[in-house]
């Protein structure tokens, strides 16, 4: 939720164009507290976890090359899916981002803009993080497992 008035909340959406936003009846929406809210810095290369304002994990990380950048702006965790193989860590966290350079991802209608495990490039990502995606933030698999106290609806703030 970013804002509410009488009878209204106003919510961001996991659509395109990224950070699209509606109003929703008030009745139709449960609103909870989420203690979490995940900030990745794309210039240092590291994922930062807050848990009530507190930082709680700062992770290097890979982010997308210069031609398919991983999108800045202000999302949310859409919600958890099973990884496809070992590869992706144990689990995905599908964001609300969108890429905005690929339209399709390996025919599957969409690129969004996912959190998962390294993909073989778990050198790559060290301990400084790197540029090593189509624009998905891949962490080192024993980094991914701090997220999955992370709700669905976590902010997720991608910026520089």
């Amino acid at each position: 939720m970013i804002g509410q008035q009488a009878g209204w909340v106003h919510v961001r959406l996991a659509q395109r164009p990224n950070e699209s936003t509606a109003w929703v009846r008030s009745r139709y929406v449960t609103l909870a507290t989420d203690p979490y809210h995940i900030v990745i810095d794309l210039g240092s290369t590291h994922l930062h976890l807050y848990k009530q304002g507190k930082q709680i994990g700062n992770y290097p990380v890979g982010i997308g090359l210069p031609g398919t950048p991983t999108p800045t702006g202000h999302y949310f965790v859409a919600l958890f899916a099973a990884a496809p193989s070992p590869a992706w860590g144990a689990f995905v966290i599908i964001t609300s981002a969108h890429s905005n350079t690929i339209s399709d991802w390996e025919a599957s209608g969409d690129a969004i803009t996912a959190i998962h495990g390294p993909l073989g490039s778990d050198a790559a990502i060290g301990t400084t993080g790197a540029r090593v995606s189509h624009g998905c933030v891949r962490m080192h698999k024993a980094h991914l497992l701090h997220l999955r106290p992370v709700p669905a609806g976590t902010p997720v703030d991608i910026q520089y």
